[in-house]
């Protein structure tokens, strides 16, 4: 049934698509309808960051900015949810159009610039859901804020959320907001990661909950600048990594069309790459912190080679939208 209404919907355009996707998930979410989407998750539990995942299956953030489907998504049988990237301020990110998909490659081309309601309306889309399983939450900084500014804009953000969130992430990596990926390096991550566990640990004492950080990485990335990345988070004690974010590189998709666009790239032309980061990572890290593994999975093997490079869970975006629901049974069932 997803390929029909995949083959309908791909006549569109793809923020288009998206965008009645979203809406129709989020109206029809908890009604009937959604015997459509829903299929029993599939218990394979998993131990990272002190918390049981039912499943080693999660969707990235990005699909879902302003957790208006959280429900929906539960409905389909992840292991974990996480939504965002969100903003303090309400965005409406860059210019139209800002979406492509490159089919012949399974790929998709995004240039969204964190376009999202703004952190208090995700916080209420989040108390409003019935879904009390794992959910992550996906914090950015408004595209206006400078970066020496930038930590602030974080620390608002995990400040409302962090009641809500069962792990929040830092985007430090997407390519779509100018100046953004300036922040894994160097002083300004310290800085960055200094303030946000500072401030992680004062509303854990205020909330007596436990909600570990996690900062998501971009793939274009050398050894050296993934041992300094990794340093630190080791040395401010981060929970996670996420590895990763898309990709600037169009070698794969050279000469396709769309391929020429502004951008980052995810989807398999992704695959190879992500993984090369994340077995480099896990080698630097040594088991010092978990790694979630994210990039062009699309079936049980892709998803099996990220686990067995070093992460310990995984998260689907691109195969998601091109092969839809049937895809998390498939992965999950051969893992």
């Amino acid at each position: 049934m997803y390929s029909l209404i995949r083959n309908v919907m791909f006549k569109l355009d793809a923020e288009l698509t998206h965008d009645l996707t979203i809406n129709n998930l989020s109206r029809f979410s908890n009604t009937p309808v959604d015997m459509l989407w829903r299929q029993k998750q599939l218990l394979k539990p998993v131990e990272v960051f002190g918390l049981t995942f039912p499943n080693a299956v999660g969707l990235a953030a990005g699909l879902d900015k302003n957790g208006a489907c959280i429900d929906a998504f539960a409905a389909m049988g992840f292991g974990f949810i996480e939504v965002g990237t969100v903003t303090p301020k309400p965005q409406v990110g860059n210019p139209k159009p800002r979406l492509f998909r490159l089919p012949e490659a399974n790929g998709i081309i995004n240039r969204m610039g964190f376009n999202n309601h703004g952190v208090d309306k995700l916080v209420e889309n989040v108390k409003r859901a019935r879904f009390d399983g794992i959910l992550g939450i996906n914090i950015g900084k408004n595209k206006d804020t400078p970066n020496e500014r930038g930590k602030d804009d974080y620390i608002e953000c995990m400040r409302k959320v962090y009641r809500h969130a069962t792990y929040i992430t830092v985007n430090i990596s997407s390519p779509n907001t100018p100046g953004l990926r300036e922040l894994q390096y160097g002083d300004a991550l310290d800085d960055l990661l200094g303030s946000l566990k500072s401030e992680q640990q004062d509303l854990g004492a205020k909330y007596h909950k436990r909600v570990p950080l996690l900062v998501k990485i971009a793939p274009d990335l050398d050894l050296i600048e993934i041992k300094k990345i990794a340093g630190s988070l080791i040395k401010n004690q981060i929970e996670g990594v996420i590895a990763c974010n898309t990709t600037l590189d169009r070698t794969v998709v050279e000469g396709l069309k769309h391929a020429g666009e502004a951008g980052g790239l995810s989807g398999r032309p992704v695959q190879k790459p992500s993984l090369e980061v994340i077995e480099k990572l896990s080698e630097v890290l040594s088991g010092k912190l978990p790694i979630i593994g994210v990039g062009g999975i699309d079936s049980a093997q892709s998803a099996k080679d990220k686990l067995a490079a070093g992460a310990s869970l995984v998260q689907i975006y691109t195969g998601f939208i091109y092969q839809g629901p049937g895809l998390i049974k498939k992965i999950v069932s051969g893992l």
